[in-house]
């Protein structure tokens, strides 16, 4: 049997630290991919219960990043090209916006478009601006804990995603 290393690395072209952070952040991204290659669309718009389909959810995902990106990391107005992927509100009476009928192809386009010009910010960043605060009007926020709250947050929501795909494809 051969011994497999599981270790965490930095992506190539960022500040060491940064990279490892970034790796991260990529690691959670393609374990998520990896399981929903294939899944047809009844799967993606499925629900059950109260719970958010995996569509909805993978809107949420790309649609969360790419806002604490322009909000709290860059303080600027959204690039056009990364609005048009969002045409939805996220919430729609407090709850996430039903997402159907689009295509894991879309879906997954999405999420990389987000991610591509995400990662692209943080190839120049120092450590001191990746621990520079960015001052808003509710509180403080650094790249570091942006960066490490998304981690959580698409964590979270891969959790909920796998947890439902199960209970899918068992009905």
């Amino acid at each position: 049997m051969d011994k497999r290393a599981i270790l965490v690395s930095s992506l190539a072209g960022y500040e060491a630290e940064i990279g490892r952070w970034l790796w991260c952040l990529e690691d959670v991204r393609r374990t998520l991919i990896t399981e929903l290659t294939g899944i047809n669309q009844n799967l993606l718009d499925g629900t059950m219960g109260k719970r958010q389909s995996i569509g909805t959810l993978l809107y949420h995902i790309a649609l969360v990043e790419a806002d604490w990106l322009y909000v709290e990391v860059l303080g600027t107005d959204w690039d056009p090209e990364i609005r048009s992927l969002f045409p939805l509100d996220s919430r729609t009476n407090g709850n996430l916006t039903h997402i159907e009928g689009q295509s894991l192809e879309e879906h997954i386009y999405r999420l990389k478009k987000v991610r591509e010009v995400f990662l692209s910010y943080f190839r120049s960043m120092n450590l001191k601006d990746w621990r520079r605060p960015r001052s808003l009007e509710q509180y403080d926020v650094t790249p570091e804990w942006v960066v490490y709250h998304l981690i959580e947050h698409e964590s979270h929501h891969r959790g909920q995603i796998f947890q439902l795909l199960r209970e899918l494809r068992d009905n």
